[in-house]
């Protein structure tokens, strides 16, 4: 299989896993509070609906029309050169750590000039949300990448993955657990889960995400929803390849990328029903004490590259 087909093959299985993802994540919340919930492929059905409608847009504001297409390009672009199922995709050598984090600092920034674009003091608040939130996540996002580096001394990804299939033992070192602990709390942080924000609340003063995504309607909306779970489809991905490298392909035949395809989806699908059931224990944090938890995640991250440095 080439590299430019594998790399097709990640932007589709991020694209539908993500809704699908955020579907499963919905469901199992549902069951653990005692309901039934709606079905996993709820989000792919509203998708399908919304983005035959018409899309309103405020006057004056037609930053709103580009937002989605930025958020669905760099999320794209990310899928496609971040491996995943396999590490031999179009441009994994030039896959490196910063270009991963500048792709998705790059959709946040969108979504936060389309929330200041409506001239509405709640989406001028969820994007200052927004920002504040991301100059703390990035950060920890940036160095607990790092901290996975440190052994092989490279920030190319598929470097990194190759290492760690080649070397399994090093997932139970203390730097690597370190690095995922960080990681966790990022893309926690990063995708709107609970504790940081919560995805299904309509109290517009608690919002940070979906303060941002208000104005929005039709198939903007649907683009827009799209964008976000091939945002959120990436990063438990991303975090789920890193944290257990297992069956991740190294080659370009069929049936390895195939087992790394399953695996993929299996490993991802645990790891967002971990989160959901974090979810239903959870409470959300006031605003002021999210930079904390935050900061706690950068901490551990750069506890992560001393003890790799260290233990070298």
């Amino acid at each position: 299989m080439s590299g430019y087909l594998l790399s097709a093959l990640q932007v589709l299985l991020v694209a539908v896993g993500g809704l699908l993802l955020t579907g499963v994540m919905a469901k199992v919340r549902a069951r653990a509070e005692g309901r039934v919930g709606a079905p996993v492929t709820q989000p792919l059905r509203e998708v399908a609906k919304w983005l035959t409608r018409e899309s309103p847009r405020a006057g004056g504001a037609s930053v709103l029309a580009a937002v989605p297409y930025v958020l669905l390009v760099t999320t794209g672009l990310a899928a496609a050169v971040v491996p995943l199922a396999g590490v031999v995709t179009a441009g994994s050598s030039g896959a490196d750590v910063l270009i991963a984090v500048f792709l998705l600092l790059t959709g946040s920034l969108a979504l936060a000039l389309g929330g200041l674009a409506t001239g509405t003091a709640f989406g001028g608040m969820g994007a200052s949300r927004a920002m504040t939130l991301s100059a703390l996540t990035e950060p920890a996002l940036l160095v607990g990448l790092a901290a996975l580096a440190v052994p092989q001394r490279s920030m190319n990804l598929a470097t990194l993955l190759r290492h760690a299939v080649a070397h399994p033992t090093g997932m139970a070192s203390p730097s690597h657990v370190l690095a995922v602990a960080s990681l966790l709390v990022v893309v926690i942080a990063e995708t709107g889960r609970l504790p940081v924000d919560n995805p299904s609340t309509h109290l517009e003063l608690t919002m940070i995400h979906e303060a941002m995504v208000l104005e929005y309607g039709g198939r903007d909306w649907a683009l827009l929803s799209l964008g976000q779970a091939m945002r959120l489809g990436l990063l438990f991905s991303l975090l789920a390849t890193l944290a257990v490298p297992w069956g991740v392909a190294t080659s370009g035949a069929a049936l390895p990328v195939l087992v790394g395809v399953v695996l993929l989806g299996a490993k991802a699908a645990v790891l967002a029903t971990g989160v959901a059931l974090i979810e239903v224990r959870s409470a959300k944090l006031r605003l002021f004490r999210v930079p904390e938890l935050l900061a706690a995640a950068f901490v551990l991250a750069i506890l992560a590259v001393v003890v790799g440095v260290v233990a070298r």
